[in-house]
């Protein structure tokens, strides 16, 4: 079984991104304050 892989109903590890208008946001600043959804396209832009 490969460690890295996240299991449904897991906490997603922390990270950072920058956003569309180029400010830097972090996953960890979000959580107990809405939902979220993370979608990762491959080949995007």
């Amino acid at each position: 079984m490969n460690p890295n892989l996240i299991t449904p109903g897991a906490l997603a590890p922390d990270f950072e991104l920058d956003d569309i208008h180029g400010n830097r946001i972090r996953l960890s600043s979000f959580r107990k304050s809405k939902p979220i959804v993370l979608a990762f396209l491959r080949g995007f832009m």
